[in-house]
């Protein structure tokens, strides 16, 4: 019942602050069975919930979600702190466009299971100084409350490699511009036959169909689409080193995550 009370509040909150979220003012295109491995570029604008953190260089170094005006999520791993850059409405990192906004961080929660061995519970939640303005470019994207079946098609988004090589130095590997891949979702049963006894409940797995996240796109979003909404699904976090297209990527269960956000939300 408490728990049931806490999603009503927060419904409630998101609704006298004129929030919707999972709405993309700007349509994404998606062609199918594109990847972030010599990816698609993804539509200016059409996923207003994706972050970029920063380091004080301005290097990328991980992708996140914005989930409400003050508040976003991204990967345990990125191991952001209250020194790195939040930086939202981008989508090509090579200029400063005029849609870009850039938030500093109040404080870091990362969750009090959080495994770096088993990768378990690889969420943070990251609060920010202050609200950004809510634009055509800059929106949140909803937290799923439900499971999606096993093929289901979702998206993952993300600034990161865009081929599997070993050569970092590369500028072909790293995009400037926004990418997207569509990814099928596997029963946590099938990605077993992969990862065996490495993938716990806290995980969702996607992909092994032609399509990659890769180094880069940690702590960005897997999202499914439902009636018409786009819901978080997953927290990119890990996969092959390879960034194999035929081996699915790894990421963290938003609905097992759910109720552990939620509470860090709302006491602080």
């Amino acid at each position: 019942m408490a728990f049931l009370w806490l999603l009503s509040c927060f419904a409630l909150l998101a609704a006298s602050h004129g929030l919707q979220c999972g709405l993309p003012s700007i349509s994404p295109v998606i062609t199918g069975y594109s990847r972030i491995v010599n990816g698609e570029e993804a539509v200016p604008g059409s996923w207003p919930w994706q972050v970029s953190f920063q380091d004080y260089s301005g290097w990328h170094f991980c992708g996140g979600s914005l989930i409400n005006e003050n508040w976003v999520v991204t990967a345990a791993h990125c191991g952001v702190s209250t020194g790195d850059r939040v930086i939202l409405g981008a989508h090509d990192k090579s200029w400063t466009e005029p849609t870009q906004q850039v938030m500093s961080i109040e404080r870091v929660f990362t969750h009090p299971d959080w495994n770096s061995y088993t990768i378990n519970n690889d969420v943070s939640v990251v609060k920010l100084r202050s609200s950004p303005a809510i634009t055509s470019r800059v929106s949140p994207v909803c937290l799923t409350t439900g499971d999606f079946a096993g093929g289901t098609m979702c998206v993952t988004t993300g600034w990161g490699r865009t081929r599997a090589s070993r050569n970092a130095l590369s500028p072909a590997e790293r995009p400037t511009k926004l990418q997207q891949a569509t990814l099928p979702l596997l029963t946590n049963s099938n990605c077993k036959g992969y990862w065996g006894n490495q993938i716990s409940d806290v995980m969702i797995c996607a992909g092994a169909d032609g399509a990659s996240s890769c180094m880069g796109d940690s702590g960005g979003p897997l999202i499914c689409q439902k009636d018409g909404v786009w819901n978080q699904v997953g927290i990119v976090s890990w996969g092959s080193s390879s960034c194999s297209t035929s081996i699915p990527g790894v990421y963290a269960r938003v609905t097992e995550l759910r109720g552990w956000i939620e509470q860090i939300i709302a006491a602080n």
